[in-house]
Formats: C-alpha cells, structure tokens, sequence
C-alpha cells in the first residue's frame, strides 16, 4: 500500500447498512491497515489467508464503498517546527448556525488546522492547531477566529502530550 492522503473528511462516515456487511476477512483487513497502512499488499494477503489478487481487489472495494477513506502520512508536527498544539472550542453566535459548514470548510483550509470536529453539546466545534510558538498561536486565534462575526467563544486547551489509539476493528 502507498502512503498518500486522501483529501477527504472524517465527515463522510459508511451507513450502517454497509458496515453490517463486512465479512471476517474485510474486517481483518481493515483492523491491520488500520495499524499500518503501508502494509504491503502480499503481506496483507498472508496475515488474512487469501490471494494477493483477492485482497487487492478488496481492499479497492473497500475504498470505493467508503469504508477505507484513505491512506496518509502521520507526520510528527513538532519535527516540521510546528511545536505547539491546541484543541480550540469554537461556538458560534446563534444566527450563525445556518453557515456551520461555511466555518468548518474555512477552518480546514487554513495552514496549521490538523483536524476539525463539527460537535453536538454547548461547543460547535473543536480545531485542532499546530503552531510553532505562543506568538503564532496568538495570531491565529485573534485573525481567524476572534475577528469573525460569526464565533460567540472560544477556549484554547493547550495539548501536553498525544498518544495513538489501537487500531479501530
């Protein structure tokens, strides 16, 4: 398997339907691409007991259902000189609920947001920033979101630490 990003969001999530329908070995092969997603595609086939054709064909057919929204980099932002990194809480003014996916789509598309999360319960959102320093992060808060019409609120919450979960299946 080749590392690359998708270019795709978290939002877009498989109906339940589908993934009802995934069979033991889709399973398998979506737990251990899920730990490693440059995994070889023989050794792929052999860790699930099936053909490297078979398995290449399944794993296409799980990118084309949705299931396997893609392969990436995980790139350490600190080793690129990005530092620091926040979770910030973003809720915006009542009347601006109708142009929550105008805020998320603006977010995304900023240098230094490494994920937004489209929330339910008293906060909208969360953004997740890297920056190289206190100075940049300031920056970022007071031209991006502290300027805009539409944010009622923000918290920053600086992150100490990160760790990876297991793998999903």
């Amino acid at each position: 398997m080749s590392s690359h990003d998708s270019g795709q969001t978290a939002s877009s999530t498989a109906p339940s339907n589908i993934v009802r329908a995934l069979d033991a070995t889709d399973r398998a092969i979506v737990r251990l691409l899920s730990r490693d997603g440059r995994m070889a595609n023989n050794a792929l086939a052999d860790a699930v007991g099936i053909a490297p054709s078979t398995c290449l064909a399944r794993v296409r057919a799980l990118v084309e259902r949705g299931i396997i929204r893609g392969f990436h980099a995980d790139i350490d932002p600190a080793a690129v000189g990005l530092g620091i990194q926040v979770l910030i809480a973003v809720r915006l003014q009542a009347d601006a609920r109708a142009h929550i996916s105008d805020f998320a789509r603006d977010m995304a598309g900023l240098p230094g947001v490494m994920n937004v999360f489209f929330l339910g319960g008293a906060d909208d959102f969360i953004v997740h920033y890297a920056a190289a320093d206190t100075d940049a992060l300031r920056d970022f808060v007071a031209r991006h979101l502290s300027r805009r019409d539409d944010v009622a609120n923000t918290v920053t919450n600086l992150i100490f630490e990160h760790t990876h979960a297991a793998a999903l299946a």
